[in-house]
């Protein structure tokens, strides 16, 4: 029997009361279904929705909170590790918030390659600091030198602070988490060899 990893899924104090308010104008023994869609790519979005007892399948995980249950997907399982689900009051109204880092991309074991382990940080820290400027990076190698080779691509590319961001941010970043493995990081236009860049 394998061990089944732990999945922690957590839902606020405010979220769940605001899930047991709605629950209680449904049908009786209506839960939550919380689920993945497009899980392990980057368009990968995290939601709710309500969850009869007639439409529960037996392969669902239960995770029993305050006055409900919450059922997963086996698919959805491993992409809502560490997800966190609140319900904030702010001057607009209030609003669920869903949080899954790792709903773009299944979490990485901490003996994986290296390679896996950094993508996984660019995919969950990296890019979604960089999607509110409509960038992102892609890995595409780590040379035998320890630079990582990234590719900027959306509205990274081209633009004049790519080479700012990309040794100011990133770079900081990436080596903090990984000072024996990585001495900088290079821009994939700067490794290659040779003048290839149009303009």
């Amino acid at each position: 029997m394998e061990q089944q990893e732990v999945i922690h899924i957590s839902i606020s104090e405010a979220a769940q009361a605001h899930f047991r308010r709605l629950l209680e104008q449904q049908e009786e023994n209506t839960n939550i279904r919380i689920f993945v869609v497009n899980p392990g790519s980057p368009n990968a979005e995290c939601g709710v929705s309500y969850c009869p007892q007639n439409a529960v399948e037996e392969t669902d995980t239960q995770f029993e909170y305050n006055g409900f249950s919450a059922f997963v997907d086996e698919i959805s399982l491993p992409f809502l590790d560490e997800a966190e689900i609140d319900y904030v009051t702010d001057p607009m109204g209030s609003q669920l918030t869903l949080k899954a880092p790792n709903a773009k991309m299944r979490k990485v074991a901490d003996d994986a390659p290296f390679i896996e382990r950094l993508d996984y940080v660019i995919q969950t820290q990296v890019n979604p600091q960089l999607a509110s400027h409509g960038g992102r990076v892609t890995l595409i190698e780590v040379t035998e030198d320890k630079y990582a080779i990234l590719q900027f691509g959306g509205g990274c590319n081209g633009c004049s602070m790519v080479d700012v961001t990309l040794k100011e941010g990133i770079e900081k970043q990436l080596l903090a988490m990984f000072p024996d493995e990585l001495v900088g990081v290079k821009d994939v236009t700067e490794h290659q060899h040779g003048e290839h860049s149009y303009y």
